[in-house]
């Protein structure tokens, strides 16, 4: 991606540009995925932009200085208005991508998209076979992503091949990456659960065990050294075993702007569960919101941090570690991110890696559903820790 290949989209002396919009069209999906990255309350989005409110979002974005443009949800393709956001942000000049599980894709949709001017599609997969893939979808949607990934590459796209790693298809890594390989792939993407949102609330059944990582990681290797350049591999890790705290969006407030169905700005993917007030698109300019507006100043740069990140070495490399987590783990979106070993908490990190490791089988999973979400949220904002934006 642009973004992550431009670094924190500062040049010196120069105030921080968005170089990444990310455009959530809609939190309706046709799968089900225990791990879902969307508000546990998505069911609540019911009021989403309309096609001249994104493409006035697309206008707004683009005078900012962003470049790259991903088109997300739930699942985009839902939108029947997708191949007007994508021709307008074309002739913007963004360089747009795709993402998508593929359902609700064809040959014609495709034809469109490609004449409408698409760049790029990732094309996200649960497993290399339909029966563990449906155990986490909820859905036997398998078939369909096969032969839309085919067509993907049938259509000249350059694809990426993604996965979510967890405890249920961690031991299939060598299984699928002949997948990808045998579909055409360009890049895949093997991306370790991070434990927010629906993935946080299934915790106990996703984790892996130590051993499935490391295999994993082993085989991974391997199939680099096999694919070379014909296909990249990126093993994005979880950093509950790396014990390093990831860089939230390069820094906050650097390089992502996210845009929420109904037009919520999002500093991060999991803004919705932190203690702050966030704007929206259909109140404020986007350039007030990146520039002025509390939530995208709260964490960007590093005036905010606590000790022991204030006199940490690391403090310009991992930006004090992820909001989301802090507040997860330590009831505080302020505190430092439990993952780090330097963190007062990082012993309930331990605890559950520990909890992993000598459990056997796995936990029921809660399935991302729109009567799981009433009930999770009750109707309801999301979970908050005690502290509020001071």
């Amino acid at each position: 991606m642009i973004a992550a290949e431009t670094g924190t989209g500062l040049a010196e002396g120069s105030a921080p540009i968005p170089l990444w919009l990310l455009a959530e069209l809609t939190y309706r999906c046709p799968l089900q995925c225990a791990y879902c990255s969307n508000p546990i309350a998505f069911a609540r989005y019911r009021n989403e932009l309309s096609t001249q409110e994104w493409l006035d979002v697309l206008d707004q974005g683009r005078a900012l200085g962003a470049v790259q443009l991903g088109l997300s949800g739930g699942e985009p393709l839902l939108r029947k208005d997708l191949e007007t956001i994508v021709g307008h942000a074309r002739g913007l000049g963004f360089y747009t991508n795709l993402l998508t599980s593929g359902v609700g894709l064809d040959e014609v949709r495709l034809a469109r998209l490609k004449d409408a001017g698409l760049d790029h599609i990732q094309i996200s997969f649960q497993a290399d076979q339909s029966g563990p893939s449906d155990e986490v979808a909820g859905k036997d949607h398998f078939q369909t992503k096969e032969r839309m990934a085919r067509a993907i590459k049938a259509h000249h796209y350059p694809m990426v091949f993604n996965v979510v790693l967890h405890r249920h298809n961690l031991d299939r890594v060598d299984a699928i990456l002949q997948l990808a390989w045998d579909l055409g792939a360009d890049f895949v993407e093997l991306a370790n659960t991070q434990y927010h949102g629906w993935a946080y609330h299934n915790r106990a059944a996703l984790m892996p065990t130590r051993r499935q990582l490391q295999e994993a990681e082993a085989v991974t290797e391997r199939w680099r050294e096999k694919a070379g350049s014909r296909m990249r591999i990126y093993f994005v890790g979880s950093d509950y075993y790396d014990e390093t705290a990831k860089p939230c969006m390069n820094g906050w407030g650097t390089t992502f702007l996210g845009v929420a169905p109904d037009g919520r700005a999002l500093p991060c993917h999991g803004a919705t569960s932190l203690p702050i007030e966030l704007p929206s698109v259909r109140e404020q300019r986007l350039q007030a919101i990146w520039q002025d507006s509390r939530a995208f100043n709260v964490f960007r740069g590093h005036d905010w941090q606590p000790e022991p990140c204030a006199s940490c070495e690391l403090l310009h490399s991992c930006h004090g570690g992820c909001r989301c987590q802090a507040l997860l783990l330590a009831g505080d979106a302020w505190a430092t991110d439990p993952v780090c070993p330097k963190s007062a908490l990082h012993d309930r990190v331990l605890q559950a890696v520990e909890a992993a490791d000598r459990r056997e089988g796995a936990a029921p999973l809660v399935m991302r559903t729109v009567a799981n979400s009433r009930a999770l949220s009750g109707g309801a904002a999301e979970v908050r820790g005690q502290r509020r934006d001071p």
